[in-house]
């Protein structure tokens, strides 16, 4: 059977779920998006009820498609990664020397699906200590489901691009996000710009598949460069602290050597 004859089957047993698709020339378009593995997945999503409408694409990123969507009537993200083209070896640094995940096998799909459920897991990780992220809700193969943040299906927008009214007070509130995530949460986001922040009355951090546990071998060098791409971002704006200063207050000065 051909990927045509599966999304041709597919559209047909979602359709007999009730499930509504938006822009759904959007998701035939392209192959390395919704392959047979991917489609599986999300029928198993629509399937357990965690899915009710399919709409249009949000963003499309260096190794995802994120796509709107609807769960009881709320809106919600669906998050692609893609099997074909992501980034797999970038993943495998990432997920090397993390212990929740030290059992992962080095193909390509594999570290796509662990790579998928560790977004999931350091999500759910955030929110249970009370950073503002998107609530993490299910995860399946390749694909994850999480809360959406935005109105009238538009996503908030990037730090970069967003209209704030205090800098000062925005970025010694993403610091603190920064500290209660290391000391309270156990993990360093990692990837951590103008970028993979969202701005709507409050910052709200996004994009965390590559945060790794505070015991991570690189797990200190990634909180420097999250804290210097802060202070590069802000500095346009306000007055910023010293780095270092703002690292040894995160981690203790007398825990590690910076």
């Amino acid at each position: 059977m051909g990927l045509e004859d599966i999304q041709e089957r597919f559209d047909r047993e979602i359709e007999a779920l009730g499930v509504r698709i938006r822009d759904a020339d959007q998701l035939k378009v392209r192959e390395d998006v919704f392959d047979e593995v991917t489609l599986i997945a999300l029928y198993k999503l629509v399937h357990k009820k965690l899915i009710s409408v399919i709409g249009g694409s949000i963003s499309t990123g260096k190794e995802a498609n994120v796509f709107y969507g609807e769960h009881e009537e709320k809106g919600i993200v669906i998050k692609i990664y893609r099997i074909q083209t992501a980034n797999f070896k970038r993943m495998g640094e990432y997920l090397a020397g993390d212990r929740r995940f030290a059992n992962v096998r080095g193909s390509r799909k594999e570290i796509i699906f662990t790579w998928t459920r560790k977004e999931y897991s350091n999500l759910m990780r955030a929110h249970e200590v009370g950073i503002p992220v998107p609530e993490p809700i299910a995860f399946d193969r390749n694909i994850l489901i999480m809360e959406f943040l935005g109105q009238n299906e538009r996503a908030y927008p990037q730090l970069r691009n967003a209209e704030v009214g205090d800098y000062g007070a925005t970025y010694h509130e993403i610091l603190g996000y920064v500290k209660t995530l290391y000391q309270e949460g156990g993990l360093v986001h990692a990837d951590l710009s103008e970028y993979n922040i969202l701005y709507h009355n409050r910052p709200y951090l996004i994009d965390m598949g590559q945060s790794v546990a505070r015991d991570h071998p690189k797990a200190i060098p990634f909180l420097i460069r999250d804290i210097r791409n802060i202070n590069r971002f802000f500095s346009g704006y306000c007055d910023v602290l010293e780095e270092r200063g703002i690292v040894e207050g995160i981690i203790g000065s007398s825990k590690r050597e910076l």
